[in-house]
């Protein structure tokens, strides 16, 4: 197989099938969650649920307490860096808005190439920061599993060979930008299964936990 019909296979039917797998995926996963019910609340309900919600998917972004913030002070700046990093690449890049504009038919500015590309490094950086810490911290690295370094080798990837294949760096440019968008199937297709399906039911579980504690009266 050539570069460019091994090309063409991960842009046509390669994308065809991590598509359909993803979001079978994400619908799957979102199923069995609102299946699994919930208890019914006994108690009278003291306030309303919802502002409670609300309240609290915006105030988690950052931790509760001071003391929180000074021992994970590393572990938050790297991991606000890679997040917004990560959005820059993927929602702000032109080309990529173009493909979801040809996929969905939606589209929207995006940002000049050079800024798109600091955060990629910045990005990528970041992730790799966070693996040296998880590597090297005798906590983290007994609580790591082959399921946490599969999720953080699955980011990383897309990152890296998109900016290899930007940069036409190591191998011929039809190659790399192949293994890219290769690479991005793979996250495609196992992203439900993992624990990156967080970047969907964050929100959702936030509110839930928010709303819950409001109808009780709790402050959240």
């Amino acid at each position: 197989m050539t570069s460019a019909e091994f090309l063409l296979w991960v842009r046509g039917p390669g994308l065809q099938i991590a598509t359909v797998i993803f979001a079978f995926g994400i619908i799957l996963r979102f199923f069995e969650i609102f299946m699994m019910g919930r208890k019914k609340n006994l108690s009278a309900k003291r306030a309303s649920g919802t502002g409670a919600g609300f309240r609290t998917v915006a105030t988690r972004f950052l931790p509760a307490d001071s003391e929180t913030m000074r021992r994970s002070i590393f572990t938050i700046v790297a991991g606000y860096i890679f997040h917004i990093g990560l959005f820059v690449t993927l929602f702000l890049f032109v080309p990529h808005i173009q493909l979801f504009d040809a996929l969905t038919g939606i589209s929207w500015p995006g940002l000049p190439t050079p800024v798109v590309d600091f955060f990629a490094v910045i990005s990528i950086i970041a992730l790799l920061a966070l693996m040296w810490q998880r590597l090297t911290k005798p906590v983290l690295r007994l609580l790591s599993t082959g399921h946490d370094h599969l999720v953080w080798t699955l980011t990383f990837l897309p990152l890296l060979t998109g900016y290899l294949a930007y940069h036409h760096l190591f191998i011929p440019y039809t190659w790399m930008l192949a293994f890219h968008i290769l690479s991005v199937e793979l996250l495609m297709i196992l992203f439900p299964f993992t624990k990156l399906m967080h970047a969907f039911t964050l929100f959702v579980s936030r509110w839930y936990t928010g709303s819950m504690a409001g109808e009780k009266g709790v402050k959240v």
